[in-house]
């Protein structure tokens, strides 16, 4: 039966299709006979305790010379029969956190939301791996610089990095006695204010850091290894990192079978894991990627398998 599908995004006209997981899953829902609807950014909001999206009309193809077609506004209450897909980018602050709290009464209303909404306030990408500290290597979240510097003299290097970045923003590789340190901590913490977060340096970044997908619980075969290049630590794809696909390890498989019984529990039907070595660094459910990539190398359809997933359940919930 076809769908109502409801993408809560960044600017569709902005994005880049080829490296794009969102636009992987409105091909595919397309490609399935759903109807897809596209919400105005800052659309979504409530009128007389009612979650509402203003929303039109989407067509999408794969080409980079015109992927998206819209049609006229219009304004919809988010009920049954409507999956929201909310992937909009971090950081997740005030007005994200506000739109998954109107997403949570359009899912009391009967709305199927993708991810669940009180998961994606629950679970902060770089706290959450801590959830799972069997998996994780040595760590320290603090706001206190001392207790920073007390971490990396007895490590000797670590990555310092806020909570909520993305895309590689603002991490820094330190070792100890480097003289900028006082001044990276000032700037992290804005001087005591904001927790920081210290992982022990992992000298296997330079074999990648890779991205473990999770759909509803279950790891996809394959990972995508983001390679740093040249004088860059950082193997974030935004961060100019080389993606290469490889075979889950057996430890890859281990973190994901820890990791994901919880995810399908809490309705986390997409998730990201970031696994350097054999330790998991962040856990990412607010806009995971690496979809096409994937697909791209070993011939997968990853939204494929999401879809499946979306409607075994909304077909549960229906019953």
């Amino acid at each position: 039966m076809p769908l109502d599908i409801v993408v809560v995004m960044d600017p569709i006209g902005s994005i880049k299709i080829a490296k794009d997981s969102t636009f992987a899953m409105l091909l595919e829902a397309q490609r399935r006979g759903h109807r897809l609807w596209y919400v105005q950014p800052g659309g979504l909001s409530l009128h007389g305790g009612h979650a509402v999206a203003k929303v039109t009309a989407l067509e999408v193809r794969d080409d980079p010379s015109g992927w998206y077609k819209l049609g006229a506004w219009s304004q919809i209450k988010l009920t049954t029969g409507h999956v929201v897909l909310m992937r909009k980018d971090p950081p997740v602050d005030a007005e994200y956190l506000h739109d998954t709290q109107i997403l949570s009464m359009a899912q009391r209303a009967g709305a199927f939301v993708v991810n669940d909404p009180q998961g994606l306030r629950d679970y902060n990408e770089k706290l959450a791996a801590l959830l799972f500290p069997q998996c994780c290597a040595a760590t320290l979240v603090s706001r206190n610089p001392a207790a920073v510097k007390e971490f990396l003299a007895f490590h000797q290097e670590a990555v310092l990095k806020p909570l909520d970045g993305m895309g590689g923003r603002s991490i820094f590789r330190v070792r100890a006695g480097e003289p900028n340190v006082n001044v990276i901590l000032e700037t992290l913490s804005d001087g005591g204010r904001h927790l920081v977060m210290a992982q022990k340096y992992l000298p296997e970044i330079s074999d990648g850091d890779k991205r473990i997908l999770l759909v509803d619980g279950v790891p996809v075969d394959y990972a995508l290894a983001r390679i740093p290049q040249g004088d860059e630590f950082r193997g974030n794809l935004a961060a100019g990192g080389r993606g290469e696909g490889r075979p889950l390890s057996e430890r890859d498989r281990w973190i994901a079978a820890e990791v994901g019984p919880e995810m399908k529990r809490r309705g986390m039907l997409f998730v990201g894991l970031d696994v350097i070595g054999d330790y998991m660094t962040e856990l990412n459910v607010t806009s995971p990627t690496c979809i096409r990539e994937l697909d791209e190398q070993f011939g997968l359809n990853i939204a494929g398998l999401l879809f499946d997933a979306i409607e075994a359940r909304v077909a549960a919930q229906a019953a």
